[in-house]
């Protein structure tokens, strides 16, 4: 067998026995695969204590769902959850780049409830905006403004030119400031004409 085969077989052993709750088996698996998952994961989000949780979130999630889960080839499995599990994490973080520091003082300045239910309201139509773009697009943005890499970065990692970057952010940026400042003025008349 090639190295690969006897790796699968091996992990399958060890799947079937972690199946069957023996953690000594899952011990084993653990650390064969955690140095290459957490590089992996490290790789994506440049932050040790992040890479960690995502790695030991996957793991756990093998172990609770062991007796369900049927995995045939885990380091295809673990590529996957991490990929998932770094965009679920990037997608949840707050927007970095000076584009969105207007937005951030509005939250800032106005502390009522009423206050903190419009940005509530201007963050899930930012989020629900940004899902709503082409999956290349949104993945280019995040990288670029919420992972702060640069377009030369963000070329090599999706194996794109640097130009399709640069017109796929432009665009980006174009659909979010145009639908995100309509929301965002809306809400800023209602919120004035409630306390005027």
């Amino acid at each position: 067998m090639r190295q690969t085969e006897t790796t699968l077989a091996d992990d399958g052993v060890l799947l079937k026995l972690i199946e069957e709750g023996n953690y000594q088996a899952f011990d084993v698996l653990f650390e064969k695969h955690w140095e290459k998952a957490y590089s992996e994961a490290y790789k994506r989000l440049k932050n040790q204590d992040n890479a960690k949780d995502i790695v030991q979130e996957i793991f756990v999630h093998i172990w609770v769902n062991r007796q369900t889960l049927k995995i045939k080839n885990l380091p295809a499995y673990l590529h996957i959850a991490i990929r998932n599990k770094v965009i679920n994490f990037v997608a949840k973080q707050k927007p970095v780049h000076p584009f969105f520091d207007h937005f951030d003082n509005i939250a800032e300045t106005n502390s009522s409830a009423d206050a903190d239910l419009l940005w509530k309201d201007f963050s899930n139509s930012y989020e629900a905006l940004l899902n709503s773009l082409p999956p290349k697009r949104q993945i280019i943005f995040r990288l670029h403004y919420q992972e702060d890499l640069s377009t030369k970065e963000i070329s090599k990692r999706l194996g794109v030119t640097k130009k399709t970057v640069q017109n796929q952010l432009g665009k980006a940026i174009n659909t979010l400031k145009l639908t995100l400042l309509r929301v965002l003025i809306i809400g800023l008349i209602l919120y004035y004409k409630l306390h005027s």
